[in-house]
């Protein structure tokens, strides 16, 4: 249950990559979601952003590429963790100087696979890290104690014209697909997909936006800063709320129809 006056629970270390393609029919730009495998623990069956948790070789790599304390190593893992779970979910390979090509970028997510870890590959493929590239969006550590905590870092990546294909992790998610913000939301809304309260109040932000650059020009507006969701009575009723500063137009949502993992 939330516990407002208490301590913040632990939380795992986590990080998320928001994609953004140009649509190839005009318009909006689109965005990659994946769909959760139902039997995962947190969010199963969910559409989220490519991610997942920060791992140990994540914060040695981290210490390689110039980290020189906790606070940059921990920001330096997530954006590595973020790369390494994209290659990982998706066979996209992003955050390099480098393009790879589709060849290139499956035979790493296959090496990936196999050792666990972004540094052998990394030195396999020749490839070098290009972090500068993920730009800070938003940082979401719930504040509850009855699911699984998570404190996830999201960042912004621009793959251009997207002219990619794509190989789901069948592990772990069922589905991958493109959508502007707006449409998730339509899908949302539909029933065609569920998406999780951090999701939606993402996808509200970034329907806001009509270009990458876009995007660039809110987080210069409104930094990256923490999100703890808190609960708010209204007429009675209990409400999940986010801080009204932080650039989301969106506040919360009444707790009934919240999803939370």
């Amino acid at each position: 249950m939330f516990d407002p006056a208490g301590e913040v629970p632990p939380a795992t270390p986590a990080a998320t990559l928001v994609i953004f393609r140009n649509c190839p029919e005009g318009g909006a730009p689109q965005l990659l979601m994946v769909q959760r495998s139902k039997e995962m623990r947190f969010a199963g069956g969910a559409a989220v952003f490519p991610g997942g948790r920060v791992d140990p070789a994540d914060r040695d790599l981290a210490d390689a590429h110039g980290a020189s304390d906790d606070d940059t190593r921990e920001e330096l893992a997530a954006r590595i963790a973020a790369v390494r779970e994209t290659l990982e979910e998706t066979g996209l390979a992003v955050g390099l100087h480098q393009h790879p090509s589709l060849e290139d970028a499956l035979r790493a997510r296959a090496h990936l696979l196999e050792v666990g870890t972004l540094g052998p590959v990394l030195a396999a493929m020749g490839w070098t890290l290009d972090l500068d590239g993920l730009v800070p969006f938003s940082r979401w550590r719930p504040k509850h104690k009855e699911i699984r905590v998570f404190d996830t870092r999201f960042y912004l990546a621009d793959l251009g014209t997207g002219a990619v294909d794509l190989l789901v992790d069948a592990t772990e998610n069922t589905h991958l697909f493109w959508a502007s913000a707006a449409e998730a939301l339509r899908l949302a809304d539909s029933g065609d997909i569920k998406v999780i309260f951090p999701t939606r109040r993402n996808l509200e932000r970034l329907a806001q936006f009509s270009s990458f650059d876009d995007a660039l020009a809110h987080v210069a507006a409104y930094p990256s800063v923490m999100i703890t969701p808190f609960m708010e009575l209204r007429d009675g009723a209990p409400w999940l709320m986010i801080p009204d500063d932080a650039g989301y137009p969106i506040h919360g949502e009444a707790l009934e129809s919240a999803s939370r993992g």
